[in-house]
C-alpha cells in the first residue's frame, strides 16, 4: 500500500525534516536487508548499532555522518583472490553494500569498532544547555528586591537640568 503525503507537504510551513522522514519510511520497503543489524539502547542517552559483517575487515568498511545520516558502506578488494578458488557452497555473502541510518537532531557518532566479525557503532545523544530543562526559582514577594530613588537625588537632578 503506498500513500500519497503530498497534500500534507504543501500545506505545511518549517516541518521539511518531518515531511523527509515521513517519505523515507514510506520507502523502507525497497531497501535491501543486507547486512543484517541491530540497534540497541544502552541507557538515555547512548544507543549501539552492530552490523553482522563475516568476511569483511577495517579497511574494506567505510562510516561517515552527514547531517543526521550515518552511512555505513563496505566493498571487498580481496574478491579477485576468492577466483582461484573452487566453492561447493558459498553462503557467506561479501557483496558490496550500503546501509543508511536516520539519526534524531543532537545524536553523534563517538567510535565504532570491529569484533569477531561484527561492526559496532557507538552514539551519543548530546543536548545543548539551551534545550536542557532547567529549573526556574520562585520568589516570593518579600524576598524580591526593588531599586527605589530617593526623593532627594530627583531634586539634585531637577536643580542640575535648569
Amino acid at each position: 500500500m503506498n500513500f500519497d503525503l503530498t497534500p500534507l507537504f504543501r500545506t505545511s510551513i518549517g516541518f521539511d525534516r518531518m515531511a523527509q522522514l515521513l517519505d523515507q519510511a514510506n520507502r523502507i520497503d525497497q531497501t535491501p536487508s543486507y547486512p543484517p543489524y541491530n540497534i540497541e539502547h544502552l541507557d538515555e542517552n547512548n544507543y549501539r548499532i552492530t552490523l553482522a559483517l563475516a568476511g569483511f575487515s577495517e579497511q574494506d568498511l567505510d562510516i561517515t555522518s552527514e547531517q543526521n545520516t550515518l552511512t555505513v558502506s563496505g566493498k571487498i578488494e580481496s574478491e579477485r583472490e576468492d577466483k582461484d578458488k573452487k566453492f561447493i557452497h558459498r553462503g557467506i555473502a561479501t557483496r558490496t553494500f550500503e546501509r543508511r541510518f536516520q539519526l534524531a537532531d543532537h545524536v553523534r557518532v563517538k567510535g565504532a569498532s570491529m569484533d569477531n566479525g561484527l561492526l559496532h557503532i557507538e552514539l551519543e545523544r548530546e543536548i545543548p544547555e539551551a534545550m536542557k530543562p532547567r529549573t526556574i526559582e520562585i520568589s516570593n514577594g518579600r524576598g524580591r528586591q526593588t531599586i527605589e530613588q530617593k526623593p532627594e537625588a530627583v531634586k539634585d537632578d531637577k536643580k542640575q537640568i535648569a
